[in-house]
């Protein structure tokens, strides 16, 4: 799959049409937003619009280093934990608005990110796995450890951003959900047409040379070690943001954001939705609460279901629920030709 993997790569559909699969690639940004943008109004709750903006763009964050990079993180809740730990810490010990906050857990995801991944890209596989699993559990020891910062196992509390003021006089009530949702999605907005540019750039033809056969990549020309590291960078800085908005929206950060289970959850998302597809992210994210939502309304082992749910799309539905709509539609462009 390449970075073209909203809709399958451009074919002429008759004479002078494009296929869906195309066109979808070519308006994939806006089309997202425009999905987005409607999703409080088709979901049971506004509450869960608004988890799957967040999980969204985590996942969007991990999906740049494993669907695309080909790099599997057993540690990304480090990103998510630090964006969300430091917003808070910058609003409720500094006095710091929400914007300078978001900047200060943004940019110390992104350095954590850079420490991290300058010591994990040494290795490969499954040590390359355990190596940002170990160190995403030193950063949670840490955070366990400095209680007075932190908060220890209660997680931070203290902050509550009730009101975004913007430029020009204007404000955001984040106690409306409706309001709290869409000034969550302008920045999901951004992440994604960020996250276009890079895969359309000659960096995202490195990372995908990279995932595809790392040795021929560097016998191409490509620095393989410096493109994995950026590429390590830039994911943790998206996931550092959705961090830092999950942290306004809830007023508190748990200890658990910097734990394995959060580790674990984006993994699925991502693998629901469709590694190293465009939309995939949030398509995992929506799949993944959903089931959460329901099944825990029947047991309280929801997560026994949401295993076996996995298990079955991972042997049988390998690309993910919108991998494999884009397969389809691919084939159906290749059959038009």
């Amino acid at each position: 799959m390449t970075s073209t993997d909203l809709a399958a790569p451009a074919s002429l559909a008759g004479r002078g049409r494009l296929s869906a699969g195309a066109l979808l690639d070519r308006w994939r940004v806006p089309l997202s937003i425009g999905v987005l943008a409607v999703l409080p109004f088709v979901l049971p709750s506004q509450a869960l619009a608004v988890n799957v903006l967040i999980y969204g763009l985590f996942t969007v964050g991990f999906n740049l280093l494993f669907g695309y990079t080909g790099l599997l993180s057993f540690g990304h809740a480090a990103f998510f934990g630090a964006g969300a730990y430091l917003t808070g810490m910058a609003i409720a010990y500094f006095g710091l608005g929400w914007f300078p906050a978001m900047l200060v857990g943004i940019l110390g995801a992104s350095l954590l990110a850079a420490v991290i991944g300058t010591l994990s890209i040494r290795t490969r596989g499954i040590y390359f796995c355990m190596v940002t699993l170990a160190l995403a559990q030193l950063v949670y020891y840490i955070a366990l450890q400095a209680s007075g910062w932190t908060g220890g196992e209660n997680g931070l509390r203290g902050f509550t951003v009730a009101k975004a003021e913007l430029v020009g006089g204007f404000s955001v009530n984040l106690l409306n959900p409706l309001a709290k949702y869409y000034f969550i999605m302008f920045f999901a907005a951004l992440a994604l047409w960020f996250v276009s540019r890079v895969l359309n750039s000659p960096f995202g033809a490195a990372i995908e040379a990279v995932r595809e056969n790392e040795t021929r990549a560097r016998a191409c020309g490509f620095d393989v070690e410096r493109t994995k590291l950026l590429s390590f960078i830039l994911s943790g800085a998206l996931c550092g943001l959705a961090g830092t908005l999950s942290a306004l929206h809830l007023s508190i950060v748990p200890l658990d954001a910097l734990g394995v289970h959060t580790s674990s959850i984006v993994v699925m998302m991502t693998m629901l939705g469709g590694a190293g597809s465009f939309f995939g992210p949030f398509v995992g994210a929506l799949v993944f609460l959903l089931i959460e939502d329901v099944a825990s309304l029947w047991t309280s082992h929801w997560q026994l279901i949401v295993g076996v749910v996995f298990i079955l799309f991972v042997l049988f539905l390998p690309k993910g629920i919108w991998g494999s709509l884009i397969e389809l539609a691919r084939r159906e462009g290749r059959g038009a030709r």
